[in-house]
């Protein structure tokens, strides 16, 4: 499935060795599948997730399933003519440290979620952890870098939802690919328009996926985000703030509003769970700098619980927080974020009035090349040595 260049970063690489690395994932992709048809366990998850389509219909995702075993994959594709070096080269197998010359697979029982280069190419996979597993392991890894996988460059669903990214829907950036699923669908295929989930294939955005963002023809109508409602969401609202708000904005950056430990995954579970996760997204998204505010004044009252009980906290919290209104992308926007710092910590207009111009002031004289020489020539001179 091809993809317009100017959604995506380049496709890196070609030749023999690189076709060969393609293979080999593409290779597993095919025997991650037919083991998700033969287990019952990932099935049930998957069902029980509201996921259970997945399991029936192997196209655009091709979910998957890598068994227990520590060499299954790794036994399979050398018997299928694929050397050692080429399935470490890909990511898929690794060598142990008691014995280099043994390998195994780099991911064991796990729900496999390929990841498509922009051209449509298999070229690594995100891997989720069994749930009930009674060993703590990370609840999802990532395929090792290699030569036809950065994932840095990628975000997971963007070469799978190519028909509704071209149709102008509107980018959502969700933290994995469970959520991308969710929102995928919560849409029927024939609607004009709607929202086309994507997500980091590490555990923070950078600044090429944000690129890429960006980029995509739904962003002039915004870009939302939709993360968990924990502290690790607000992080990843703060972030994608930093990278996206670049000038000029696609659109209006938004977020959306889950309850306290909900997600687009957690929600598609819920009766009518594919209508509550379309309202979410569009009828009570709020725009993301509210949200960032929000983050900052929470993250100052909880290491001083006191600081609005009087008129210097109160000041004091302000002046964090007033910087921000110089991101707004219009003056009302900041007449607004003005007016949501006064009723959020009680302090007077005119007090946030006044730390507005004083950030002014110091971030002109800042820019004011010569300001540090004035300051320099009005000190005294030294005489001490020091």
């Amino acid at each position: 499935m091809g993809a317009p260049q100017s959604h995506h970063p380049p496709v890196p690489g070609s030749g023999p060795e690189f076709a060969r690395l393609l293979a080999a994932v593409e290779a597993a992709v095919t025997y991650y599948r037919a083991q998700l048809r033969q287990t019952d366990g990932p099935r049930a998850y998957l069902a029980q997730r509201g996921l259970g389509v997945l399991v029936r219909r192997e196209w655009p995702w091709r979910v998957g399933y890598a068994p227990p075993e520590w060499s299954s994959l790794t036994d399979h594709l050398l018997t299928a003519g694929f050397t050692a070096k080429e399935l470490v080269s890909a990511g898929l197998a690794q060598r142990t440290r008691s014995d280099p010359n043994r390998l195994i697979d780099v991911f064991r029982d796990r729900i496999m979620f390929p990841v498509r280069n922009p051209a449509g190419q298999a070229v690594a996979f995100l891997g989720r952890c069994r749930p009930a597993s009674v060993v703590r392991v990370p609840k999802y890894i990532n395929s090792p870098r290699t030569a036809i996988y950065d994932k840095g460059h990628l975000l997971f669903g963007i070469a799978e939802q190519q028909e509704r990214l071209s149709a102008r829907w509107t980018p959502v950036l969700v933290e994995g690919p469970a959520d991308v699923l969710a929102v995928w669908l919560s849409y029927s295929r024939s609607g004009a328009s709607g929202a086309v989930a994507l997500a980091p294939c590490g555990t923070t955005l950078t600044d090429d996926q944000a690129a890429t963002l960006r980029n995509l023809p739904g962003a002039a109508q915004g870009i939302v985000a939709a993360f968990d409602a924990d502290q690790a969401g607000s992080r990843a609202v703060d972030r994608a703030w930093r990278l996206l708000r670049q000038r000029p904005l696609p659109g209006p950056l938004l977020v959306a509003e889950f309850a306290a430990g909900a997600d687009p995954a957690d929600l598609l579970r819920r009766p009518n769970g594919r209508a509550q996760l379309r309202a979410a997204l569009r009828r009570r998204a709020r725009p993301m700098l509210d949200a960032v505010l929000d983050h900052r004044l929470t993250r100052l009252v909880e290491r001083h619980p006191r600081l609005l009980e009087d008129v210097d906290g109160r000041c004091a919290a302000v002046r964090v927080l007033v910087p921000l209104l110089f991101q707004a992308a219009s003056p009302d926007d900041a007449i607004r974020l003005a007016r949501r710092i006064v009723a959020l910590t009680g302090a007077g207009v005119d007090t946030v009035a006044i730390a507005a111009v004083a950030h002014l002031e110091d971030a002109l004289q800042d820019l004011d090349p010569f300001t540090e020489a004035r300051a320099k020539q009005a000190r005294p001179e030294s005489t001490d040595g020091w």
